[in-house]
Protein backbone atom coordinates (compact mmCIF):
# COMPACT_ATOMS: atom_id res chain seq x y z
CA UNK A 1 0.00 0.00 0.00
CA UNK A 2 2.93 2.28 0.67
CA UNK A 3 4.37 1.66 -2.42
CA UNK A 4 1.69 1.96 -4.68
CA UNK A 5 0.80 5.60 -2.63
CA UNK A 6 4.68 6.45 -3.26
CA UNK A 7 4.10 5.29 -7.29
CA UNK A 8 0.91 7.51 -7.20
CA UNK A 9 2.32 10.41 -6.03
CA UNK A 10 5.46 10.28 -8.08
CA UNK A 11 2.95 10.04 -11.51
CA UNK A 12 1.02 13.24 -10.15
CA UNK A 13 3.87 15.59 -8.99
CA UNK A 14 5.51 14.55 -12.69
CA UNK A 15 2.70 15.10 -14.70
CA UNK A 16 1.76 18.48 -12.76
CA UNK A 17 5.19 19.70 -13.44
CA UNK A 18 5.05 19.11 -16.97
CA UNK A 19 1.73 20.80 -17.18
CA UNK A 20 2.75 23.78 -15.61
CA UNK A 21 6.22 24.41 -16.94
CA UNK A 22 5.99 28.15 -18.87
CA UNK A 23 4.73 26.99 -22.85
CA UNK A 24 6.74 30.18 -24.11
CA UNK A 25 10.41 28.70 -22.54
CA UNK A 26 9.44 26.36 -24.73
CA UNK A 27 8.30 27.56 -28.31
CA UNK A 28 11.47 30.71 -27.54
CA UNK A 29 14.77 29.38 -29.02
CA UNK A 30 17.34 29.06 -26.66
CA UNK A 31 20.45 31.46 -27.01
CA UNK A 32 24.02 29.22 -26.47
CA UNK A 33 25.73 29.48 -23.52
CA UNK A 34 28.03 31.92 -23.78
CA UNK A 35 32.08 30.21 -23.31
CA UNK A 36 29.88 26.90 -23.15
CA UNK A 37 32.16 24.02 -24.51
CA UNK A 38 30.98 22.06 -27.33
CA UNK A 39 30.00 18.75 -26.22
CA UNK A 40 32.76 16.13 -27.01
CA UNK A 41 30.60 14.19 -27.95
CA UNK A 42 27.89 10.72 -26.72
CA UNK A 43 28.71 8.29 -24.70
CA UNK A 44 28.86 5.28 -27.53
CA UNK A 45 28.41 2.22 -25.35
CA UNK A 46 26.22 1.73 -22.97
CA UNK A 47 24.32 5.23 -24.81
CA UNK A 48 21.89 7.60 -22.91
CA UNK A 49 18.97 8.03 -25.77
CA UNK A 50 17.70 10.42 -24.29
CA UNK A 51 21.21 12.69 -25.36
CA UNK A 52 21.06 11.41 -28.99
CA UNK A 53 18.31 14.73 -30.01
CA UNK A 54 21.77 16.83 -29.97
CA UNK A 55 23.42 15.14 -33.29
CA UNK A 56 24.16 17.50 -36.14
CA UNK A 57 22.03 18.39 -38.88
CA UNK A 58 23.58 15.43 -40.94
CA UNK A 59 22.31 16.19 -44.21
CA UNK A 60 22.94 19.95 -44.73
CA UNK A 61 26.49 19.57 -42.82
CA UNK A 62 27.65 15.82 -42.96
CA UNK A 63 30.08 16.46 -40.56
CA UNK A 64 29.46 19.86 -39.03
CA UNK A 65 32.97 20.34 -38.09
CA UNK A 66 33.07 16.49 -36.42
CA UNK A 67 36.77 15.15 -35.61
CA UNK A 68 36.79 11.83 -37.13
CA UNK A 69 36.16 8.77 -34.67
CA UNK A 70 40.05 7.22 -34.64
CA UNK A 71 39.39 3.86 -32.67
CA UNK A 72 41.18 1.10 -34.43
CA UNK A 73 39.60 -1.70 -35.60
CA UNK A 74 40.66 -4.66 -33.65
CA UNK A 75 40.93 -2.66 -30.28
CA UNK A 76 38.98 -2.87 -27.46
CA UNK A 77 36.70 0.10 -27.96
CA UNK A 78 32.98 0.34 -29.98
CA UNK A 79 33.73 2.82 -32.90
CA UNK A 80 31.67 6.30 -32.80
CA UNK A 81 30.05 8.30 -35.40
CA UNK A 82 32.89 11.03 -34.94
CA UNK A 83 33.12 13.91 -31.95
CA UNK A 84 32.22 17.66 -32.45
CA UNK A 85 35.28 19.78 -31.55
CA UNK A 86 36.36 20.89 -28.33
CA UNK A 87 36.53 24.57 -27.62
CA UNK A 88 37.33 24.77 -24.46
CA UNK A 89 38.23 22.07 -21.20
CA UNK A 90 35.61 21.98 -18.27
CA UNK A 91 33.72 20.42 -15.63
CA UNK A 92 30.44 20.57 -14.69
CA UNK A 93 28.62 18.93 -11.61
CA UNK A 94 24.74 18.27 -10.80
CA UNK A 95 22.42 16.82 -9.33
CA UNK A 96 19.36 13.91 -10.16
CA UNK A 97 16.30 12.44 -9.16
CA UNK A 98 15.05 9.20 -10.56
CA UNK A 99 12.08 6.89 -9.62
CA UNK A 100 11.88 3.25 -10.51
CA UNK A 101 9.06 1.55 -10.38
CA UNK A 102 9.84 -1.99 -10.51
CA UNK A 103 6.99 -5.28 -10.46
CA UNK A 104 7.23 -8.79 -9.14
CA UNK A 105 10.85 -8.54 -8.59
CA UNK A 106 10.47 -11.10 -5.79
CA UNK A 107 7.10 -13.46 -5.50
CA UNK A 108 4.12 -12.00 -4.42
CA UNK A 109 5.84 -8.78 -3.70
CA UNK A 110 3.95 -6.68 -6.63
CA UNK A 111 5.13 -3.20 -7.40
CA UNK A 112 7.65 -1.75 -5.64
CA UNK A 113 9.76 2.14 -5.72
CA UNK A 114 13.40 3.38 -5.51
CA UNK A 115 13.95 6.89 -5.09
CA UNK A 116 17.58 7.87 -6.11
CA UNK A 117 18.88 10.40 -4.86
CA UNK A 118 22.31 11.53 -7.07
CA UNK A 119 24.88 13.64 -7.57
CA UNK A 120 26.77 13.97 -11.20
CA UNK A 121 29.96 15.30 -12.28
CA UNK A 122 31.10 15.32 -16.01
CA UNK A 123 34.86 16.81 -16.74
CA UNK A 124 37.17 17.11 -19.99
CA UNK A 125 40.59 18.13 -19.75
CA UNK A 126 42.33 18.38 -23.14
CA UNK A 127 46.52 18.91 -23.55
CA UNK A 128 48.40 19.15 -26.29
CA UNK A 129 49.04 15.20 -26.78
CA UNK A 130 46.17 13.93 -24.39
CA UNK A 131 42.73 14.43 -23.04
CA UNK A 132 41.51 13.36 -19.28
CA UNK A 133 37.45 12.64 -19.49
CA UNK A 134 35.58 11.66 -16.34
CA UNK A 135 31.75 10.98 -16.19
CA UNK A 136 30.69 10.17 -12.45
CA UNK A 137 27.47 9.49 -10.70
CA UNK A 138 27.06 8.27 -7.00
CA UNK A 139 24.13 8.73 -4.22
CA UNK A 140 21.52 6.71 -2.75
CA UNK A 141 18.53 4.67 -3.25
CA UNK A 142 15.56 4.20 -0.75
CA UNK A 143 12.59 2.12 -1.02
CA UNK A 144 9.41 1.59 1.08
CA UNK A 145 9.46 -2.13 0.26
CA UNK A 146 11.50 -4.25 2.27
CA UNK A 147 12.17 -6.47 -0.47
CA UNK A 148 14.94 -3.89 -1.58
CA UNK A 149 15.39 -1.81 1.65
CA UNK A 150 17.71 1.32 1.30
CA UNK A 151 21.63 1.33 -0.34
CA UNK A 152 24.03 2.92 -2.39
CA UNK A 153 24.20 3.71 -5.99
CA UNK A 154 27.73 4.16 -8.44
CA UNK A 155 28.92 4.63 -12.27
CA UNK A 156 32.59 5.72 -13.46
CA UNK A 157 33.16 6.15 -16.94
CA UNK A 158 37.21 7.16 -17.53
CA UNK A 159 39.24 8.17 -20.64
CA UNK A 160 43.07 9.14 -20.39
CA UNK A 161 44.09 9.10 -23.77
CA UNK A 162 47.60 10.20 -25.28
CA UNK A 163 48.88 10.57 -28.91
CA UNK A 164 52.20 11.21 -30.07
CA UNK A 165 53.27 10.83 -34.12
CA UNK A 166 53.22 7.56 -33.81
CA UNK A 167 51.99 6.17 -30.65
CA UNK A 168 48.19 6.74 -29.39
CA UNK A 169 47.44 4.99 -26.03
CA UNK A 170 44.20 4.91 -23.95
CA UNK A 171 42.96 3.95 -20.55
CA UNK A 172 39.97 3.32 -19.98
CA UNK A 173 37.51 1.80 -16.65
CA UNK A 174 33.94 1.39 -16.67
CA UNK A 175 32.63 0.55 -13.01
CA UNK A 176 29.35 0.28 -11.40
CA UNK A 177 27.54 -0.15 -8.18
CA UNK A 178 23.91 -1.41 -8.61
CA UNK A 179 21.20 -2.79 -6.55
CA UNK A 180 20.21 -4.83 -9.31
CA UNK A 181 21.01 -6.78 -12.69
CA UNK A 182 21.31 -3.85 -15.38
CA UNK A 183 19.14 -5.40 -17.87
CA UNK A 184 16.26 -3.28 -17.88
CA UNK A 185 17.96 -0.50 -15.21
CA UNK A 186 17.22 2.98 -15.69
CA UNK A 187 15.22 2.41 -18.57
CA UNK A 188 16.85 4.72 -21.24
CA UNK A 189 17.08 7.78 -18.96
CA UNK A 190 19.86 9.07 -17.68
CA UNK A 191 19.69 7.21 -14.39
CA UNK A 192 21.25 4.13 -16.30
CA UNK A 193 24.36 5.82 -17.47
CA UNK A 194 27.44 8.48 -15.38
CA UNK A 195 27.54 11.99 -15.89
CA UNK A 196 26.01 15.49 -15.90
CA UNK A 197 23.72 14.33 -18.66
CA UNK A 198 22.62 16.25 -21.73
CA UNK A 199 25.01 17.36 -24.21
CA UNK A 200 27.59 18.72 -21.81
CA UNK A 201 28.63 14.95 -21.15
CA UNK A 202 31.78 14.19 -22.97
CA UNK A 203 33.07 11.18 -24.78
CA UNK A 204 34.11 8.29 -23.71
CA UNK A 205 33.93 5.41 -26.45
CA UNK A 206 32.77 2.42 -24.89
CA UNK A 207 34.26 -1.41 -24.21
CA UNK A 208 32.96 -3.47 -27.15
CA UNK A 209 30.35 -6.08 -25.13
CA UNK A 210 32.68 -8.98 -25.74
CA UNK A 211 35.53 -7.14 -23.58
CA UNK A 212 32.66 -6.39 -20.73
CA UNK A 213 31.68 -8.88 -17.59
CA UNK A 214 29.16 -10.92 -19.20
CA UNK A 215 25.09 -9.64 -17.97
CA UNK A 216 22.24 -11.00 -20.40
CA UNK A 217 21.05 -13.02 -17.70
CA UNK A 218 18.30 -11.00 -15.55
CA UNK A 219 20.06 -12.16 -11.95
CA UNK A 220 17.09 -10.17 -10.01
CA UNK A 221 17.34 -7.83 -7.01
CA UNK A 222 20.40 -7.81 -5.52
CA UNK A 223 23.89 -5.50 -5.73
CA UNK A 224 26.31 -5.97 -7.31
CA UNK A 225 29.95 -4.42 -8.54
CA UNK A 226 31.07 -4.70 -12.16
CA UNK A 227 34.24 -3.31 -13.14
CA UNK A 228 35.99 -3.36 -16.38
CA UNK A 229 39.87 -1.87 -16.58
CA UNK A 230 41.70 -1.53 -20.13
CA UNK A 231 44.84 0.07 -21.30
CA UNK A 232 45.71 0.11 -25.49
CA UNK A 233 48.30 1.03 -27.07
CA UNK A 234 48.31 1.42 -30.90
CA UNK A 235 52.03 2.67 -33.27
CA UNK A 236 51.67 3.70 -37.08
CA UNK A 237 54.08 1.53 -39.09
CA UNK A 238 53.06 3.21 -41.96
CA UNK A 239 50.31 5.85 -42.87
CA UNK A 240 47.96 2.88 -43.93
CA UNK A 241 48.95 0.26 -41.35
CA UNK A 242 48.95 0.17 -38.00
CA UNK A 243 49.32 -2.84 -34.67
CA UNK A 244 47.33 -2.62 -31.70
CA UNK A 245 47.96 -4.79 -28.40
CA UNK A 246 45.70 -4.20 -25.65
CA UNK A 247 45.21 -5.99 -22.08
CA UNK A 248 42.21 -6.04 -20.05
CA UNK A 249 40.54 -7.17 -17.03
CA UNK A 250 36.73 -7.41 -15.65
CA UNK A 251 34.59 -8.57 -12.93
CA UNK A 252 31.29 -9.21 -11.43
CA UNK A 253 31.03 -9.92 -7.69
CA UNK A 254 27.86 -10.05 -6.25
CA UNK A 255 27.21 -8.15 -2.47
CA UNK A 256 24.60 -10.90 -1.51
CA UNK A 257 24.69 -14.90 -1.97
CA UNK A 258 23.32 -16.47 -5.07
CA UNK A 259 25.42 -14.77 -7.71
CA UNK A 260 28.72 -16.61 -8.71
CA UNK A 261 31.33 -14.39 -8.70
CA UNK A 262 33.80 -14.25 -11.89
CA UNK A 263 36.83 -12.37 -13.43
CA UNK A 264 38.08 -12.14 -17.27
CA UNK A 265 41.37 -11.25 -18.44
CA UNK A 266 41.76 -10.70 -21.76
CA UNK A 267 44.85 -9.47 -24.18
CA UNK A 268 44.81 -8.75 -27.96
CA UNK A 269 47.60 -8.04 -31.01
CA UNK A 270 46.04 -6.85 -34.03
CA UNK A 271 47.19 -5.58 -37.52
CA UNK A 272 45.03 -2.98 -38.87
CA UNK A 273 44.73 -1.71 -42.81
CA UNK A 274 43.39 1.55 -44.38
CA UNK A 275 42.30 0.28 -47.97
CA UNK A 276 40.66 3.64 -48.54
CA UNK A 277 40.05 6.54 -46.09
CA UNK A 278 36.50 4.88 -45.16
CA UNK A 279 37.34 1.29 -45.33
CA UNK A 280 39.34 -0.89 -43.09
CA UNK A 281 40.72 -4.43 -42.50
CA UNK A 282 42.16 -6.22 -40.26
CA UNK A 283 43.08 -9.52 -38.42
CA UNK A 284 43.71 -10.02 -34.95
CA UNK A 285 44.26 -12.79 -32.16
CA UNK A 286 42.35 -12.94 -29.06
CA UNK A 287 42.40 -14.75 -25.42
CA UNK A 288 40.93 -14.56 -22.44
CA UNK A 289 40.88 -16.18 -19.48
CA UNK A 290 37.72 -16.81 -16.92
CA UNK A 291 37.74 -17.70 -13.58
CA UNK A 292 35.03 -18.12 -10.35
CA UNK A 293 35.00 -17.51 -7.26
CA UNK A 294 34.88 -20.75 -5.13
CA UNK A 295 34.71 -22.82 -8.16
CA UNK A 296 37.70 -25.46 -9.48
CA UNK A 297 36.37 -24.51 -12.84
CA UNK A 298 37.98 -21.73 -15.18
CA UNK A 299 38.53 -21.59 -19.22
CA UNK A 300 41.05 -20.43 -21.95
CA UNK A 301 39.56 -19.36 -24.58
CA UNK A 302 42.10 -18.71 -28.33
CA UNK A 303 40.18 -16.84 -31.56
CA UNK A 304 41.94 -15.58 -34.45
CA UNK A 305 39.70 -12.87 -36.73
CA UNK A 306 39.34 -11.56 -39.74
CA UNK A 307 37.76 -7.98 -39.19
CA UNK A 308 36.43 -4.99 -41.59
CA UNK A 309 34.98 -1.24 -40.74
CA UNK A 310 33.55 1.53 -42.51
CA UNK A 311 33.45 4.36 -41.07
CA UNK A 312 31.71 8.09 -42.76
CA UNK A 313 31.90 10.53 -40.02
CA UNK A 314 28.59 11.71 -38.68
CA UNK A 315 26.70 8.87 -40.76
CA UNK A 316 28.05 5.44 -40.01
CA UNK A 317 30.18 3.67 -38.33
CA UNK A 318 30.05 -0.27 -38.73
CA UNK A 319 32.70 -3.33 -37.45
CA UNK A 320 32.35 -7.10 -38.47
CA UNK A 321 34.62 -9.61 -37.09
CA UNK A 322 34.74 -13.38 -37.45
CA UNK A 323 37.42 -16.27 -36.85
CA UNK A 324 37.31 -19.78 -35.36
CA UNK A 325 37.56 -20.34 -31.74
CA UNK A 326 39.23 -22.76 -28.91
CA UNK A 327 38.34 -23.10 -25.40
CA UNK A 328 40.37 -24.96 -23.08
CA UNK A 329 38.57 -26.22 -19.91
CA UNK A 330 40.61 -26.99 -16.64
CA UNK A 331 37.36 -29.73 -15.62
CA UNK A 332 35.49 -31.67 -18.18
CA UNK A 333 32.84 -34.31 -18.02
CA UNK A 334 34.27 -36.59 -21.07
CA UNK A 335 38.01 -35.68 -20.57
CA UNK A 336 38.16 -33.76 -23.70
CA UNK A 337 39.46 -30.14 -22.28
CA UNK A 338 39.75 -28.37 -25.61
CA UNK A 339 36.10 -27.55 -27.68
CA UNK A 340 36.45 -25.12 -30.78
CA UNK A 341 33.57 -22.93 -32.78
CA UNK A 342 32.98 -19.57 -34.10
CA UNK A 343 33.97 -16.26 -32.18
CA UNK A 344 31.78 -13.59 -34.07
CA UNK A 345 29.86 -10.28 -34.16
CA UNK A 346 28.97 -6.83 -35.70
CA UNK A 347 28.48 -3.12 -34.97
CA UNK A 348 26.36 -0.76 -36.83
CA UNK A 349 26.41 3.03 -35.26
CA UNK A 350 23.82 4.81 -38.02
CA UNK A 351 22.96 8.22 -37.85
CA UNK A 352 20.47 10.11 -39.80
CA UNK A 353 18.76 14.00 -39.79
CA UNK A 354 17.23 14.13 -36.19
CA UNK A 355 18.21 10.92 -35.10
CA UNK A 356 19.95 7.71 -35.46
CA UNK A 357 20.14 3.58 -34.54
CA UNK A 358 22.49 1.19 -33.37
CA UNK A 359 22.75 -2.51 -33.54
CA UNK A 360 24.54 -5.09 -32.43
CA UNK A 361 25.50 -8.83 -32.30
CA UNK A 362 28.29 -11.30 -30.49
CA UNK A 363 28.97 -14.90 -30.57
CA UNK A 364 31.39 -16.41 -28.30
CA UNK A 365 32.41 -17.86 -24.87
CA UNK A 366 32.05 -15.08 -21.49
CA UNK A 367 31.13 -15.29 -17.72
CA UNK A 368 27.97 -16.97 -17.50
CA UNK A 369 25.91 -13.51 -16.21
CA UNK A 370 26.82 -14.76 -12.42
CA UNK A 371 24.24 -17.81 -13.08
CA UNK A 372 26.63 -20.67 -14.99
CA UNK A 373 29.99 -20.65 -14.66
CA UNK A 374 31.01 -19.84 -17.87
CA UNK A 375 28.87 -20.13 -20.95
CA UNK A 376 28.24 -19.99 -24.87
CA UNK A 377 26.43 -16.26 -25.49
CA UNK A 378 24.79 -15.09 -28.49
CA UNK A 379 23.86 -11.59 -27.73
CA UNK A 380 21.42 -8.82 -29.89
CA UNK A 381 20.63 -4.96 -29.08
CA UNK A 382 19.03 -2.23 -31.21
CA UNK A 383 18.47 1.05 -30.14
CA UNK A 384 16.83 3.89 -31.84
CA UNK A 385 16.38 7.57 -31.51
CA UNK A 386 14.48 10.90 -33.03
CA UNK A 387 13.78 13.99 -32.64
CA UNK A 388 9.68 14.51 -32.02
CA UNK A 389 9.02 18.28 -33.31
CA UNK A 390 11.27 21.04 -31.81
CA UNK A 391 10.66 19.95 -28.16
CA UNK A 392 10.50 16.02 -27.38
CA UNK A 393 13.63 13.22 -28.23
CA UNK A 394 12.14 9.64 -28.45
CA UNK A 395 13.68 5.99 -28.30
CA UNK A 396 12.89 2.26 -28.23
CA UNK A 397 15.25 -0.19 -27.66
CA UNK A 398 15.76 -4.17 -27.94
CA UNK A 399 17.62 -6.80 -26.64
CA UNK A 400 17.76 -10.77 -26.42
CA UNK A 401 20.69 -12.55 -24.92
CA UNK A 402 20.74 -16.17 -25.12
CA UNK A 403 23.32 -18.26 -22.89
CA UNK A 404 24.08 -22.04 -23.07
CA UNK A 405 26.75 -23.57 -20.51
CA UNK A 406 30.15 -24.44 -22.04
CA UNK A 407 29.83 -28.11 -24.34
CA UNK A 408 31.69 -30.58 -22.05
CA UNK A 409 32.24 -28.79 -18.82
CA UNK A 410 30.15 -29.86 -15.81
CA UNK A 411 27.58 -27.14 -14.17
CA UNK A 412 25.20 -27.90 -11.57
CA UNK A 413 22.66 -25.92 -13.77
CA UNK A 414 22.45 -27.55 -17.33
CA UNK A 415 19.16 -26.07 -18.98
CA UNK A 416 19.69 -22.52 -20.94
CA UNK A 417 18.65 -19.25 -20.68
CA UNK A 418 16.93 -16.79 -22.90
CA UNK A 419 16.33 -13.26 -21.56
CA UNK A 420 14.41 -10.75 -23.86
CA UNK A 421 14.24 -6.70 -23.23
CA UNK A 422 12.20 -4.06 -24.85
CA UNK A 423 11.13 -1.35 -24.01
CA UNK A 424 10.72 2.71 -25.24
CA UNK A 425 10.27 6.56 -23.90
CA UNK A 426 10.33 10.22 -24.43
CA UNK A 427 12.29 13.22 -23.02
CA UNK A 428 12.78 16.74 -23.31
CA UNK A 429 14.41 19.74 -22.20
CA UNK A 430 13.23 22.00 -19.12
CA UNK A 431 15.47 24.98 -19.52
CA UNK A 432 18.92 25.19 -20.42
CA UNK A 433 20.31 23.37 -17.67
CA UNK A 434 17.24 20.45 -16.87
CA UNK A 435 16.35 17.90 -18.66
CA UNK A 436 13.72 15.20 -17.88
CA UNK A 437 12.67 11.71 -19.37
CA UNK A 438 10.29 8.52 -18.56
CA UNK A 439 10.87 5.27 -20.06
CA UNK A 440 9.41 2.32 -19.73
CA UNK A 441 10.95 -1.28 -20.01
CA UNK A 442 9.82 -4.84 -19.92
CA UNK A 443 12.13 -8.10 -19.09
CA UNK A 444 10.82 -11.27 -20.13
CA UNK A 445 12.73 -14.17 -18.62
CA UNK A 446 12.69 -17.94 -20.17
CA UNK A 447 14.57 -20.37 -17.87
CA UNK A 448 12.13 -21.16 -14.67
CA UNK A 449 12.55 -21.54 -11.34
CA UNK A 450 14.38 -24.63 -11.55
CA UNK A 451 17.41 -23.17 -13.57
CA UNK A 452 17.85 -19.40 -12.14
CA UNK A 453 19.67 -18.89 -8.62
CA UNK A 454 18.85 -14.83 -8.19
CA UNK A 455 16.47 -14.04 -5.41
CA UNK A 456 13.59 -13.04 -7.96
CA UNK A 457 13.16 -15.49 -10.25
CA UNK A 458 10.86 -17.40 -11.63
CA UNK A 459 9.24 -19.56 -14.13
CA UNK A 460 8.70 -17.07 -17.46
CA UNK A 461 8.61 -14.05 -15.70
CA UNK A 462 7.81 -10.56 -17.05
CA UNK A 463 8.94 -7.73 -15.35
CA UNK A 464 8.28 -4.48 -16.19
CA UNK A 465 10.43 -1.44 -15.65
CA UNK A 466 9.03 2.60 -15.40
CA UNK A 467 11.38 5.23 -14.93
CA UNK A 468 11.13 8.80 -14.24
CA UNK A 469 14.05 11.02 -14.24
CA UNK A 470 14.63 14.31 -13.24
CA UNK A 471 18.32 15.88 -13.82
CA UNK A 472 20.06 19.22 -13.49
CA UNK A 473 23.33 20.67 -14.40
CA UNK A 474 25.04 24.05 -13.39
CA UNK A 475 26.79 25.53 -16.80
CA UNK A 476 29.93 24.22 -17.12
CA UNK A 477 32.79 26.15 -15.68
CA UNK A 478 35.92 27.08 -17.72
CA UNK A 479 39.14 25.09 -16.80
CA UNK A 480 42.51 26.58 -17.82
Amino acid sequence: MVANKSISAVLIFSCTILAGWPLHAQEQPQAPLEDTPKPAGALANPIPLMNAGNQPDQENEPNNGMTPDLTPLTGVQAPTLGTPPVLHSYWVPGIQWSGAIQSNQTPNSGWLMNNYIIGNFSMLKDWSRSQLAINYSGGSFFSPSSAQGNGSYHQLAFLQAFQWSHWSIELLDQFSYLPQTPIGFGGGTDLGVPGAGGPVVPTIPGMSNTYLPNQTIYGGVGSQYTNAVAIQATYNITPRGSVTMSGSYGFINYAESGGVDNDMTSGTIGYNYNLTSKNTIGAYYRFSAYHFSGEPQAYGDHSANFAYGRKITGRIALQIYVGPDFTTSRVSTNGNNLTHGVYSGAYLNYGFKNGGFTVSYSHGIAGGSGVLTGSSTDYLNFSANRKLGRIWKGQINMSYGHNSPIQGSPQPITRSFNTWNAGGGVGRDLGRNVNFGIAYNAVIIDYGLAGCVGAACGANQTLQFITINFQWHTRPFILP
